[in-house]
């Protein structure tokens, strides 16, 4: 290969232009560099939350601390880190926060892209005989985070790590999960195959677009839930649960909004019923429940365009919903979606960080919850042979 390559090396204790931010701990302090706050983005802490909650949220849904305990500190270090946390170039934000909740650094690797656009990956440490954990969403540029995720796979496979899980906050392809039309693919199956044989034993996905999509995988797949994340922060915010009813945006989703609605002290359930007119276009017709006076709170996994969300709360607001609240896990946000969101239809756009959001699409009312925590817990629960679903019950 010609040596004209771009080169993009992650290694501990490397960061995105920011500020830093000291986190505390019992044993010792650990830096954690964060992107640089515009002032019209919020990035928040939700397990630092002390406010009253009006709110009720079951106390096992509360968001985890950072960790949960002393013991993973201890035992990480006992065992001569045979935990092994590496990051691709997709969110290597997210993946800093993981490993500091872990108190572990990020292990050492070299991605390349050569000036032909091909990949080179090398891990610049040993992994023989260790638990890696590979933090890398196939969000946007989706094929390029996929195919980068399949050689740091295949890297780790080749240097005889024992187990490789592939933790993937947002899973590209989610929503081709089914045929919907004659001579169809279904991608999603796709490109579990490929994960599947490119060498990974287990998968440690975040809110799904649909839960069966956990079926196309032939390994171990743990699905974690950004509700805890959100409900936490919803908690902070005062509401008084009276006043709010939990909006589903689409049909698909309303198993997700009663799950939503049922933490938040079993809200009332709206439902928006609309008709898709094609890709990324989508039109309302009528409001199933009763939104007047109420704060609506519009729950979905994803936001792509903005289109399904934005023409729900313009729905909402015409039958008399005095606040509109979106929160949703994935924010993917491709044009037009920033126009459509920062158009004053909602007094606040709530998401979480499993896909990493650029500066030039910050706006005031955006506020990102980390999902760092809930991921870590995860992570070594599955390390230590855990229970990974006490952490939603």
């Amino acid at each position: 290969m010609a040596a004209a390559a771009v080169a993009a090396t992650l290694m501990p204790g490397s960061s995105i232009h920011g500020r830093n931010i000291r986190l505390r701990s019992s044993r010792r302090v650990v830096p954690r560099t964060l992107p640089s706050v515009h002032a019209s983005y919020q990035l928040t802490k939700p397990s630092l939350f002390s406010a009253k909650k009006f709110i009720h949220t079951s106390t096992n849904l509360t968001v985890p601390g950072p960790l949960s305990s002393q013991l993973a500190w201890e035992a990480a270090h006992t065992l001569n880190t045979k935990l092994r946390i590496f990051s691709g170039t997709a969110n290597p934000q997210l993946a800093q926060e993981i490993a500091c909740y872990l108190g572990l650094k990020l292990g050492k690797i070299k991605i390349k892209r050569f000036a032909d656009g091909e990949l080179y990956v090398q891990l610049e440490e040993s992994v023989r005989g260790c638990d890696v954990f590979l933090v890398q969403p196939t969000c946007p540029p989706v094929n390029e985070n996929l195919m980068e995720l399949l050689v740091m796979i295949d890297a780790c496979r080749r240097a005889s790590a024992r187990t490789i899980t592939a933790v993937i906050p947002y899973f590209g392809y989610a929503r081709a999960d089914r045929k919907t039309q004659g001579r169809e693919s279904i991608a999603a199956k796709l490109v579990a195959n490929l994960i599947t044989e490119a060498g990974t034993n287990r998968v440690l996905a975040c809110d799904l677009h649909s839960s069966q999509a956990m079926g196309y995988f032939d390994i171990f797949v743990d699905h974690v839930y950004g509700q805890p994340v959100i409900l936490d922060y919803l908690a902070s915010k005062m509401l008084s649960p009276n006043d709010i009813v939990v909006v589903s945006p689409d049909v698909g989703g309303v198993a997700r909004a009663r799950s939503f609605a049922k933490k938040l002290s079993d809200a009332p359930l709206a439902i928006v019923d609309k008709r898709r007119q094609g890709h990324n276009v989508s039109e309302v017709m009528n409001l199933i429940g009763d939104v007047k006076g109420k704060v609506a709170v519009l729950v979905d996994d994803i936001i792509d365009t903005a289109g399904t969300i934005a023409s729900a709360a313009a729905l909402l607001q015409e039958e008399g919903a005095k606040a509109v609240y979106a929160c949703c896990t994935h924010a993917v946000f491709s044009p037009p979606a920033i126009e459509r969101l920062s158009g004053g239809l909602f007094q606040e756009v709530i998401i979480t960080n499993t896909v990493p959001v650029s500066e030039k699409n910050f706006f005031p009312q955006l506020t990102v919850l980390s999902v760092a925590n809930l991921l870590a817990e995860t992570i070594w629960r599955v390390h230590g042979d855990g229970s990974v679903s006490s952490i939603f019950l």
